[in-house]
C-alpha cells in the first residue's frame, strides 16, 4: 500500500468514525493514531483501512473494541504520589476556602485516580462538601469506573502509592476485598458523578474549583491542546485551579497568559481571572 493511499484512507477512516459515531480523532496525535491503527488492523487481518473503515462502519462491536485500542487508559490510583502531595500541601488550603467544591476529573478513564482524588478529600475533611465530576470519551471504561472494582493483585501497588501520597489512614478503610478484587467504599462512589463528555467535541462541562487532566493532552496536535484549555480556562471559577500531566504544560499554548504557575515541577496551575 502507497503511503499516499494509505494517508488517505487513513483520513477516511477517521472522518468515518467521526460522522457515524461521533467520536473525534482527527486531530489527535497523529503518530499515536497511527501505531494504534496499525496494531488493529494486523491483529484483526484485515488487508488495508478501507477494510477496516467498511467493518467500523457496519459493525458496532468492531467499533467498540477499537475504540478501546485508540484512548488511553493506562492509569493506577494515587499515580504520580507527588502530584498528590502537592494537592495535599499546596491546593487544598485553596479549596478549603470554598464552602462547596467541584472537581471536574477530565479523561477520568477507569476511575483509579478519580477515587484517590476522593480518599484525598475525605482525609482532609472536604469530601461532604465536594462534588467529583468524572467523564471520558468511552462509555466502556466508565461503566468500570462507575463499579469502583479493581484487582486485587493491584493492591500491593496501590497501597505504596497510597503511602508515598502522604495517606493518613490504613489504605484498607477505603475499599472491601472480595475474592480476587477489591470494591471501593459508597462514601466515595457517592461523592463521583461518572459521565461520559468528549474534549474535542463537546463545550464547558461544569464550573469548577478544580479541574484535573493528567497525561490526556500529550496525545492531541497543537490545535487540539489549544481548544481543550481554552475549555478549561471557561470551565473554572475565577482563579480556579487546573492540573496537567507531568509531561504537559501551558507555556507555549494561546492561553499561557491567563495562568500562573501554583506548582511547577507538578505542572498545577491557577487561574488568573
Amino acid at each position: 500500500m502507497s503511503s499516499i493511499n494509505e494517508n488517505i484512507e487513513i483520513i477516511c477512516l477517521l472522518e468515518g468514525i467521526y460522522q457515524k459515531y461521533g467520536y473525534d480523532f482527527r486531530n489527535y496525535s497523529q503518530a499515536s493514531v497511527r501505531r494504534r491503527l496499525k496494531l488493529k488492523l494486523n491483529s484483526s487481518n484485515l488487508p488495508s483501512y478501507s477494510a477496516m473503515l467498511h467493518k467500523v462502519l457496519y459493525e458496532k462491536d468492531f467499533f467498540d473494541s477499537l475504540l478501546l485500542d485508540l484512548t488511553i487508559n493506562v492509569t493506577e490510583m494515587f499515580r504520580d504520589p507527588t502530584f498528590y502531595k502537592a494537592l495535599r500541601s499546596d491546593i487544598v488550603p485553596i479549596l478549603k476556602t470554598y464552602p462547596h467544591i467541584k472537581i471536574w476529573h477530565a479523561g477520568c478513564s477507569t476511575g483509579e485516580e478519580v477515587y484517590s482524588m476522593a480518599i484525598l478529600l475525605e482525609e482532609e475533611g472536604l469530601l461532604k462538601r465536594s462534588l467529583i465530576y468524572a467523564t471520558d470519551i468511552n462509555e466502556l471504561v466508565l461503566a468500570k469506573a462507575k463499579e469502583g472494582i479493581f484487582p486485587l493483585e493491584k493492591i500491593k501497588e496501590y497501597t505504596t502509592n497510597y503511602q508515598r501520597a502522604g495517606g493518613t489512614e490504613s489504605f484498607a478503610e477505603y475499599y472491601t476485598a472480595s475474592y480476587d478484587a477489591v470494591i471501593m467504599k459508597k462514601r466515595l462512589k457517592d461523592k463521583i458523578v461518572f459521565s461520559q463528555h468528549n474534549l474535542a467535541t463537546d463545550g464547558i462541562f461544569t464550573e469548577a474549583h478544580l479541574i484535573v487532566c493528567r497525561n490526556v493532552l500529550i496525545y492531541f496536535n497543537k490545535e487540539l491542546q489549544n481548544k481543550v484549555l481554552g475549555l478549561f480556562k471557561d470551565s473554572l471559577i475565577r482563579k480556579g485551579v487546573l492540573a496537567l500531566g507531568s509531561k504537559e504544560t501551558i507555556k507555549f499554548s494561546n492561553y499561557a497568559n491567563d495562568f500562573i504557575e501554583l506548582v511547577g515541577k507538578e505542572k498545577i496551575y491557577g487561574k488568573i481571572r
